[in-house]
């Protein structure tokens, strides 16, 4: 393979042609600067817009200061870094942008992981030098995400995101020179767009110009309320990233996990996966009721059958293709059927009337709130799920109460809704959910044990997967995404009528829940992910029970209160429908 030598900072670097100068000092150990440049690899795409000009470098031979992340490596070209020339330049660029941002860090809610003010303490930035005209504030949120273009520095980040690789198209750049802004289309509030929250914009966003909304005031003030009773469940990729903010990075820290929020004051301490096995109950079922009519020649059931746990991919269905909404299976998520279930099972077992049961969930993702807040979600007016925050939201909170996270001892989850199997554990990564899908479909399909239980065809970072799974003579095809550009081009070939799948894994967040937008910050760190999913699998492979049928608090729950899979109850509480949420485009006059 053809390679280019070039000379960094006196040191030799070989690159492939067509890599930059951020990449080319990166691979010999030289880190370059930068706010608006993001190489996220395991999306294949690069944000480098060329617009901060944090990143200029010395080339010898060219006049000017050359921007690395727009800059090509060339052979024999010579490049300084760290030259007094390159030092004052940043450090001017730097003085101008803050000069158009607001002076509130203490207060922002991204102290301590904003870009911009890490890049002002690296380049010892102490005093604003420069005052003019500032960014008129603009205000705008949804249940999930918050917009603030005052404390925007243009950098693009999210726009390639939302555009490139999730093709959503609900964020833009419109304007030119000091009136440029990153707006919604005609500017409406970004909960009446075509935006579907999954929260990779807040992921990427170097500022708090797009945050979380946070709902960490009203988890402190329901566990302040004496009359109220307050559970948390705990989704399965919150225990492999939580750690990251107490030094545990990639590790799975399930059991320290919940002694911080018994110490926070929770008084019931579940596990969603508990919930992610009753998904696979009633998703499973109905995969097999929809296929073994579509097998027996009855073209009328929508095949193939897509999965629903994820709100973001729900969102972007009924936002985008809300036509084959049939083809989404009508299984609630895992955070909605234990809410259906803790509201509606456990507060009357334990004599608690359901509106002073206070049901808290512990997700990886942005846009569980809005799935939260949607009305059919509910009795009467009270959420099945009451308040939804992140991983980084609980990190915050475990912080609040000044614990030493690293010291704490572990411990187990409460029963009866905290025991789970192995299969509810990897719906945190992309693949997992089809997998757990497949091990009780199989044998409740069969009739036979599982020869194997590690589906590896079906796990991987590719974008795309798909794999026949032998159902003891019958192949069921499967298909595998994760991203909603990928998804995309999977949704688009059911509605072109050419998907050759029997059923389809979606997933809105690249990797799954695993890089949520409500993990916290790592910004394109792909052996991050990898060391995240192995932990899920990991735990996986220790569970001694890992098939969600074999669970016996399941058992005894459709023993004792529903009945059975997709049966009449069970339809009533844990199952759900979608609606046509297409923007209505209306120019403002």
């Amino acid at each position: 393979m053809e390679t280019i030598k070039l000379t960094i900072d006196n040191r030799t670097a070989e690159v492939a042609p067509g890599t930059n100068l951020v990449e080319a000092a990166a691979s010999v150990g030289i880190k370059i600067p930068t706010l608006c440049y993001l190489n996220l690899h395991e999306l294949g795409c690069k944000n480098d817009p060329g617009v901060c000009r944090i990143c200029v470098v010395e080339v010898e031979g060219r006049k000017n200061l050359a921007p690395a992340c727009k800059t090509v490596c060339t052979e024999g070209m010579v490049v300084r870094t760290h030259t007094p020339r390159v030092i004052n330049a940043r450090q001017t660029i730097l003085e101008l942008i803050l000069s158009d941002h607001p002076n509130e860090c203490l207060t922002c809610s991204k102290n301590g992981y904003c870009s911009l003010q890490t890049m002002a303490k690296d380049l010892g930035i102490r005093e604003a030098k420069y005052k003019g005209e500032t960014t008129k504030p603009m205000m705008d949120l949804s249940p999930s995400v918050v917009r603030n273009m005052e404390k925007c520095i243009l950098c693009r980040r999210c726009e390639t995101v939302c555009n490139q690789v999730q093709t959503v198209g609900a964020l833009s750049v419109v304007g030119r020179g000091f009136t440029s802004v990153l707006c919604t289309a005609f500017n409406d509030p970004i909960l009446t767009t075509n935006c579907v929250n999954c929260g990779q914009c807040v992921a990427v966003c170097p500022t708090s110009a797009l945050s979380e909304n946070s709902n960490i005031r009203e988890v402190m003030q329901a566990l302040a309320d004496p009359g109220k009773t307050v559970v948390v469940q705990t989704a399965p990729a919150v225990r492999v990233a939580l750690g990251q903010d107490f030094g545990l990075e990639g590790r799975s820290v399930t059991g320290k996990m919940t002694t911080a929020l018994r110490r926070l004051g929770f008084d019931y301490v579940f596990d969603t996966d508990f919930a992610a096995d009753l998904t696979i109950m009633e998703e499973g079922t109905e995969l097999l009721q929809r296929l073994n009519k579509y097998l027996a020649g009855d073209r009328t059931v929508k095949i193939p059958l897509m999965t629903s746990c994820c709100p973001g991919w729900v969102s972007f269905m009924e936002k985008h293709f809300p036509e084959l909404g049939e083809n989404l299976s009508t299984a609630k998520s895992p955070q909605q059927m234990f809410g259906a279930i803790a509201k509606n099972y456990l507060a009357p077992k334990l004599g608690i009337d359901r509106r002073n049961f206070i049901v808290v969930s512990v997700m990886p993702c942005v846009a569980k709130k809005s799935e939260a807040a949607r009305p059919e979600f509910g009795k009467d007016g009270d959420p099945d799920v009451n308040i939804s925050i992140t991983t980084r939201e609980l990190a915050h909170m475990i912080r609040f109460a000044n614990m030493n996270f690293d010291e704490l001892e572990e411990s187990d989850f409460d029963r009866p809704l905290g025991e789970s199997t192995g299969a509810g554990v990897i719906f945190g990564t992309t693949g997992g959910v089809i997998e757990a899908a497949v091990r009780t479909a199989y044998e409740i399909q069969t009739k036979k044990t599982l020869p194997k239980l590690d589906f590896t065809e079906l796990r991987g970072l590719a974008g795309i997967r798909s794999a026949t799974i032998d159902f003891d003579g019958v192949p069921v095809k499967i298909g595998i995404a994760h991203g909603l550009g990928n998804a995309r081009r999977l949704v688009e070939e059911i509605r072109a009528g050419r998907s050759p799948y029997h059923a389809i894994e979606i997933m809105a967040c690249p990797g799954g829940c695993i890089n949520g937008g409500g993990q916290p910050y790592h910004r394109g760190n792909e052996e991050l992910l990898k060391r995240r999913a192995e932990a899920l699998y990991a735990e996986d492979a220790a569970k001694p029970l890992r098939k969600s049928h074999e669970n016996p608090d399941i058992q005894a729950l459709y023993e004792e209160f529903l009945g059975e899979p997709c049966g009449p109850l069970s339809h009533e509480l844990l199952h759900t429908r979608y609606y046509d949420r297409k923007p209505v485009v209306e120019p403002k006059k």
